[in-house]
């Protein structure tokens, strides 16, 4: 059944689009990540189990999934992400009333610019238990930008230098929420955040629990490595911030790979999914003073190691 060629370096070529079992088609977008299905409704996928399994199956593969014309509810788009497992809201970001979960990320014309979004990211990594994945739902874009790039961070990490791969298996990281969303409160309301959601520390390299692929795992959330400071790396103090900050800086930068990237471009009810677990994204922000309103149901994930 899968049709993808493997390139010399292991990862997916496009090739023609196949159609799977329950007509669901699926297009590669990249060589490294991505894929438009088309003929299936996320609303039926949410009631069907075998259809929802094919689904998550086209996620483990190919990271991110994109779809046009899912005309669908609310309650829909809720029911759908909840097949993954439970809902989670977010701390800063406003949510339907009516649905617990589905977080609104609306940039309104009575709205200033915001600046969290642009900049590659990998969700709520401030969390213990950063999310499993999410599905964002377009309900308003403009008429020209607003794109949103994906990228393959398991990619991102088998194609480092072998000595940079291990100098880096035994390292661990902090991500912080205070630093990022809490930047722009008063101090105030940013010590509480910090309070309620504190620093967690995440391997720099994690497993994926399902694929069991190497991931890079840092990004604009993450403000330092924790266990840089050793005999091997640091020979004087004065080598201890910048051998750390220049690596780090060198890892983050990764994910501004094209090789590794897919863009989309979005309409309204098209629909992504993607695996927070093994992916970044950056939703560029070139469009205001034009709206761009989205609704995302992002997914309880688990404990990286």
């Amino acid at each position: 059944m899968p049709h993808a060629i493997q390139s010399r370096n292991g990862a997916p070529t496009p090739a023609r689009p196949e159609t799977r079992p329950g007509s669901i088609q699926v297009e590669p977008l990249t060589c490294t990540i991505g894929a438009e299905l088309a003929g299936v409704s996320l609303a039926e996928a949410a009631r069907d189990q075998e259809l929802f399994a094919e689904i998550r199956a086209l996620l483990l593969r190919y990271k991110v999934l994109f779809l046009r014309d899912q005309d669908i509810t609310a309650a829909e788009h809720v029911a759908f992400a909840s097949r993954f497992g439970s809902l989670e809201d977010h701390p800063v970001l406003g949510s339907d009333p009516d649905h617990p979960g589905l977080v609104r990320i609306y940039k309104d014309l009575d709205s200033k610019p915001e600046h969290y979004e642009n900049a590659f990211h990998c969700d709520a990594t401030w969390r213990a238990h950063p999310p499993m994945g999410s599905v964002l739902r377009c309900v308003e874009t403009p008429e020209v930008g607003g794109d949103t790039i994906w990228v393959n961070m398991a990619e991102a990490y088998r194609r480092l230098p072998d000595d940079i791969k291990a100098r880096i298996a035994p390292l661990r990281a902090r991500h912080s929420i205070e630093s990022t969303f809490g930047a722009a409160l008063p101090a105030e309301q940013r010590h509480r955040l910090k309070a309620r959601y504190p620093d967690p520390e995440h391997p720099v390299v994690r497993t994926h629990p399902e694929t069991g692929e190497q991931i890079l795992f840092v990004n604009s959330f993450t403000t330092h490595l924790v266990n840089f400071h050793t005999p091997d790396n640091v020979r004087f103090g004065q080598d201890h911030a910048p051998g750390a900050a220049n690596l780090l800086n060198y890892l983050i930068g990764q994910a501004a790979v094209p090789e590794y990237q897919v863009r989309w471009r979005w309409q309204k009810n098209s629909v992504a999914i993607w695996d927070n677990r093994c992916t970044q994204h950056y939703a560029v922000q070139d469009y205001w003073p034009a709206v761009r309103r989205m609704e995302r149901a992002g997914i309880v994930g688990d404990q990286p190691f």
